[in-house]
């Protein structure tokens, strides 16, 4: 695994490097992380594992913050239509690519439901984590963050019952798990086998790296989603994608001048081999079945600076760890000296901010599509944890 540090978009991926070298230990800087790799489609268990591979490695250099690409754990299935064509018929029984969802929904993962309690003022916050079953795949995803002692924001494909949904889920380094946010709008194709998010799922954590949250592919175009998370402070806006062309730089550039935050995209980096064979998985649309090694995603992960500063990547070359120290040793993240500067000039829900004649109302209540009016019964087997996140 190539490692891709601060400085590197214009030059070569190397695999080892010193940084900081010379600096006093002793000194307080943030080092992120964005990870670009495949999924191991179909194949659950060894995605895991290769993610702890993965987090192994970039907490070896340091990484206090490790961001994983939209849908890594689950998959993203690229060139696939689930049988459904431009034309889509509903007579037709498509039962290869109902068979092909069953497959994409054993590679799926359950996670728990986190219910947010706010006990009195100032407003005190207990998340209340249910024992119902879940699956092992959270538990061990906790169990990572927590030996390798790093925030952890994972893209995942989770189930409930029998609908999937694109989400990103956060860990902290005590191997807590903290949240999830669901994608709010799928694109395209993607609105065949993905559920909607909805407002209940757009966490912001107040960690001792910074607020964190994050939004996923293009949900990062939709203004009013974007300025829901600057609402909630966000400082070190995560943006896991599956969008691998240059425009998304330009994307990612100017979220950051506009929330004045760091900004941490991750994408996958693909070769037709890191999915299964024809004819149990085809790619769609193309003239002709790609060789082995064709690039299917060429990755392009990034992070940018509150003053739109590429601080390393975009990286196009293959699998890589992309790093960057934000902040320094001189001017610690903790200090947020770069975001309070970028603030000067640009504060989007502040002083640049005319809610007189424009404002945002956001429903952040869960949409059930079943609710009952009796009161539910109360879960014996609890745990809670008191944590910090933004209202």
């Amino acid at each position: 695994m190539a490692l891709v540090t601060s400085g590197s978009g214009v030059g070569p991926v190397i695999a080892e490097v010193e940084m900081n070298a010379g600096s006093d230990p002793g000194a307080t800087t943030v080092r992120a992380t964005v990870v670009q790799a495949s999924t191991v489609f179909y194949d659950t268990p060894a995605t895991l594992d290769k993610a702890e591979r993965l987090i192994a490695e970039a907490a070896g250099h340091g990484a206090q913050l490790v961001v994983f690409p939209e849908a890594f754990v689950g998959g993203y299935p690229r060139g696939s239509t689930f049988g459904f064509g431009i034309s889509i018929s509903i007579l037709n029984p498509k039962d290869k690519g109902k068979e092909a969802f069953r497959r994409y929904h054993a590679a799926a993962i359950d996670v728990p439901v986190v219910h947010l309690l706010c006990l009195f003022q100032p407003c005190v916050c207990i998340y209340i984590l249910t024992e119902e079953p879940t699956g092992p795949e959270v538990t061990r995803l906790a169990a990572m963050a927590g030996k390798y002692k790093v925030f952890l924001v994972m893209g995942v494909i989770e189930r409930e019952g029998y609908t999937l949904y694109c989400s990103v889920l956060f860990f902290d380094p005590l191997g807590r798990y903290l949240g999830k946010h669901r994608k709010l709008m799928p694109t395209a194709l993607e609105r065949i086998i993905w559920g909607f998010g909805d407002g209940s799922t757009i966490p912001v954590y107040d960690t001792p790296l910074g607020k964190i949250g994050a939004l996923i592919c293009w949900e990062n175009k939709m203004p009013l989603l974007r300025t829901a998370l600057y609402g909630k402070g966000t400082e070190i806006y995560c943006a896991p994608t599956a969008d691998s062309r240059p425009v998304w730089q330009a994307s990612m550039t100017h979220i950051a001048l506009e929330g004045g935050c760091f900004v941490l995209s991750a994408n996958q980096f693909c070769r037709r081999k890191d999915y299964p064979l024809p004819p149990e998985y085809d790619f769609a649309g193309l003239d002709e079945e790609p060789s082995p090694e064709t690039v299917v995603c060429p990755g392009g992960s990034v992070i940018i600076s509150p003053s739109g500063q590429v601080l390393a990547g975009p990286n196009y070359e293959g699998e890589a760890l992309i790093t960057a120290d934000l902040g320094s040793n001189e001017k610690p993240f903790a200090d947020l000296g770069e975001i309070v500067r970028a603030k000067f000039d640009f504060d989007v829900v502040g002083h640049y901010a005319r809610p007189e004649v424009l404002s945002l109302v956001v429903n952040d209540q869960p949409q059930l599509p079943v609710s009952f009016t009796s009161a539910p019964e109360k879960t014996p087997a609890t745990k809670t944890t008191v944590l910090s996140p933004i209202d």
